[in-house]
């Protein structure tokens, strides 16, 4: 098979990571929209018109599966991608939520989610969970976690600043949703904060999860082939992916 991946820059190849180890696939074709970076402030209309554009990137290869890695994306955009799309578009949070249900967690531990202001807006996590029983949720916007991503902060002072600033209040969680396929490059510091306690749901290996109980997968002795686009400045994605990959 060969799939496509999106993100709204290259966040989403914290993904991409998952699936190159698990080798699910014969070829990765990721697409990072890094001119428009980030989503997380943009309004509806317009996550939804930049995630239809991106489709028809995706429409110039002959892919069986598309990936929405951005939160954003999957929160507001997902079915209108599918409407005009030829292919199955698969967003990230139904196999974040189905990952943290099938970690056995009790239904009154405390979740924390973390994402975009405008995936945390859309309240797909939390309505998904409060809908299996989960009744301890705090939902929080801590979007400046992106641009440090970006940067390639992902330790040191501002990072130690930024965390502090948005979780001083918050309550010791037992799990904590990324929300952003960003966070994971930060998910140790991040737990670490939190006396290194909290179950770290990551899209990358949820959508593993997904695809292997959702399709006939098996994996492959040979590892998967990938091509990384951009919208802008795709050698600095690609210099990137040579670090993070």
């Amino acid at each position: 098979m060969k799939i496509g991946v999106f993100d709204s820059g290259a966040g989403g190849l914290s993904v991409v990571k998952s699936l190159l180890a698990h080798k699910l696939f014969d070829e990765i074709i990721y697409y990072g929209d890094t001119a428009r970076v980030p989503y997380g402030p943009k309004d509806q209309n317009t996550i939804i018109r930049y995630s239809l554009e991106a489709l028809e990137f995706f429409n110039n290869f002959e892919i069986d599966l598309l990936i929405t890695a951005c939160n954003t994306v999957s929160a507001y955009a997902l079915a209108e991608m599918n409407a005009q799309s030829a292919y199955p578009v698969l967003g990230v949070i139904e196999p974040g939520v189905l990952a943290l249900e099938n970690s056995l967690l009790n239904k009154d531990d405390n979740i924390l989610i973390i994402a975009t202001r405008a995936t945390i807006a859309s309240k797909r996590y939390e309505n998904a969970l409060k809908k299996l029983g989960h009744t301890n949720i705090t939902s929080l916007q801590t979007g400046l976690f992106v641009p440090l991503v970006e940067e390639g902060i992902f330790e040191g002072k501002l990072l130690e600043a930024t965390m502090e600033h948005y979780f001083s209040e918050i309550e010791q969680p037992k799990a904590i949703i990324l929300g952003c396929t960003h966070f994971p490059l930060i998910g140790e510091k991040l737990k670490n904060y939190f006396n290194n306690e909290p179950l770290l749901i990551h899209s990358g290996e949820a959508i593993v999860e997904y695809l292997e109980a959702r399709y006939d997968l098996f994996r492959k002795k040979e590892a998967t082939d990938l091509k990384i686009f951009a919208s802008d400045n795709v050698a600095g994605l690609r210099k990137i992916a040579d670090s993070w990959l």
